[in-house]
């Protein structure tokens, strides 16, 4: 049952007996409502006796105020342990849930991030998440507890007058059928809004990230217009979809009212053939009262649960996605990078790599170079199993890196990429994320290597400035500058870098490649770039051209061999002497 209830809702093993808990403390309490229906009723028969014995009324009083008052006491503390079962035990699953997601994504391959929009995960991650908090704090324990405590106390109406009994239930299953018969419609609408909200938030993200070129392009308006359509279309499915929702359970629920009216022509026809006393009625009459009340419940959290469970079926596609995993002892021979043989795709029938195969020796530096496209990048990433490949293998030391824990692979790694990423942090913290529990001193000495000494301390607080999200207050050279410095304090076996020196200016692509020749020594180094003279002291050179292998050696055999790598240096050697014309 624990498993089923963690499958079904996406929960921890602890949050679905939480949940068990839950729906039993919520049962009690609905049970528990009609103890004051028996006190009223204790009190009424007193009442009577006492008119028909001539007795005084007021004779017992004070042990029926007794009574309330020990029921209001009982009814706090049943109703206290609900709201610790509820909301408490709610909110610690809810940070499990947080944390668990956070887990999964942390151990997914980059392609799952590849095939998802970062708007649908921020969604899942910040809304949906939202959702089920309410969800687990207002719904579906009080549903079933609701279900529950109406087939007992059903069951005890039937035992006292099956005629009353059913004058007061014949309306439950017919409202509970209206609703769930709306199942189907509740879910297109659900599904539809969900899309038009996705919509938005896809529209609003790519509107910040690309805001630059939106300006520079003059389509603003363009832009607002395309928003604005979106926003009237999910305001618009939104109603429909709380419309919908409504229609059915509001009709439900006024046609549970139905059942009090059944009761009193049922209970005024049994009380005049002197069938049943007018206590039994009168009790009846309160019992429908306090179960139609939990049964709205139901009704309403029958709709909430369908809408709900589009967010749950979300949550789980990622819950239940196959993680990268491996053994964590890995002890290399060598710190040797060979292809054997690798192809990879990104989608089926899309390839980008097919039968790659070369070494990258430890103390060589190994550059990967071709035209754009063929998948150069590719083969760095799977390098560091950034995604597993479709054939062959990628091997580090002899050991196939498809069979070691991510994180334990990736500590061996130094990679400095083209697209950089910093954190709204300081400078400082920024470069000591390449080895965390560094000292400033080893801060330092990384940062000068990289040439990133000197912007530094122009900053306002030198390197205790905090920059702007992704470094937004620096240029891309110094961005550029800030990764190398944070994979040099790394000091990792293999470093890998991706067109590393871009961004920079002649001047400090030649301080910083002086930086790296002494700084990499011994160490494994994979590297792109589209500048032949970037790459002109590199040991090997690997030509990929259409994701194959047509050329491998060293820059000097594959100039006397010719071919494409050939080609790329003299093309480039001609577009030096380029100049504009008047």
């Amino acid at each position: 049952m624990i498993k089923r209830l963690q499958h079904i809702f996406a929960l921890s093993e602890k949050g679905a007996k939480d949940l068990i808990k839950a729906v039993i403390w919520c049962f009690v309490c609905n049970l528990s409502l009609m103890i004051p229906v028996g006190v009223v009723m204790m009190t009424v028969q007193h009442l009577l006796d006492c008119l028909e014995s001539g007795g005084n009324p007021m004779d017992g009083f004070w042990l029926y105020v007794g009574a309330a008052v020990a029921v209001l006491v009982l009814l706090f503390i049943l109703h206290w342990f609900q709201y610790a079962s509820l909301y408490l035990a709610t909110y610690r699953e809810s940070a499990n849930r947080r944390v668990s997601l956070a887990e999964t994504l942390r151990k997914l391959p980059l392609s799952f991030f590849g095939n998802r929009d970062l708007s649908d995960l921020t969604s899942t991650m910040i809304a949906d998440c939202s959702s089920l908090d309410q969800m687990f704090s207002h719904y579906v324990p009080q549903l079933f507890a609701s279900i529950l405590s109406t087939l007992v106390i059903g069951i005890c109406m039937f035992c006292f007058d099956w005629k009353m009994a059913i004058a007061v239930l014949w309306v439950v299953p017919a409202a509970i059928l209206l609703t769930a018969g709306s199942k189907k419609i509740q879910d297109t609408f659900g599904t539809r809004n969900i899309r038009n909200k996705r919509a938005v938030a896809d529209c609003i993200q790519e509107g910040l990230e690309t805001i630059r070129d939106i300006k520079a392009c003059s389509r603003q308006k363009v832009y607002l217009a395309e928003l604005e359509e979106k926003l009237v279309a999910m305001e618009s499915g939104s109603i429909h979809s709380e419309l919908a929702t409504g229609v059915f359970v509001c009709s439900a629920q006024a046609f549970l009212r139905v059942g009090l009216a059944t009761t009193i022509l049922t209970g005024g026809t049994l009380l005049a053939s002197g069938q049943i006393s007018f206590l039994y009625l009168l009790g009846f009459l309160f019992a429908a009262a306090r179960l139609y009340d939990p049964l709205g419940i139901i009704l309403q959290n029958i709709a909430a649960t369908f809408n709900t469970k589009l967010q749950i079926e979300r949550m789980r596609t990622i819950l239940e996605q196959p993680l990268q995993e491996g053994r964590e002892d890995f002890h290399p021979k060598n710190y040797d990078i060979a292809f054997d043989h690798v192809s990879f795709a990104y989608r089926e029938g899309a390839g980008v790599l097919e039968d790659v195969s070369f070494t990258a020796k430890q103390g060589e530096v190994t550059a990967l170079i071709g035209p754009s496209g063929g998948g150069k990048s590719t083969a760095c990433k799977l390098a560091a199993r950034f995604w597993d490949v479709t054939g062959g293998k990628v091997t580090l030391g002899g050991v196939d890196v498809s069979q070691v824990d991510p994180e334990t692979l990736l500590a061996s790694y130094a990679m400095v990429f083209q697209d950089v990423v910093l954190f709204r942090d300081t400078v400082m913290e920024n470069i000591r994320l390449g080895r965390l529990g560094a000292t400033d001193e080893e801060v330092l000495a990384a940062a000068k290597a990289a040439q990133c000494d000197g912007f530094i301390k122009r900053l306002p607080q030198g390197y205790q400035t905090v920059i702007g999200e992704n470094g937004s207050t620096l240029s891309g050279g110094e961005r550029q500058r800030i990764s190398i410095a944070r994979a040099l304090l790394k000091d990792a076996p293999v470093v890998l870098l991706d067109e590393a020196t871009a961004s920079l200016d002649v001047e400090s692509e030649s301080a910083v490649q002086t930086a790296l020749s002494h700084l990499l020594q011994g160490k494994t180094v994979l590297i792109i770039a589209h500048r032949m003279r970037t790459v002109a002291g590199a040991d090997r050179i690997v030509v990929l051209e259409g994701g194959h292998v047509v050329q491998q050696g060293t820059p000097e055999q594959l100039m006397r061999e010719g071919g494409l790598y050939k080609h790329m240096v003299e093309l480039q050697q001609e577009t030096a002497s380029w100049k504009l014309k008047g």
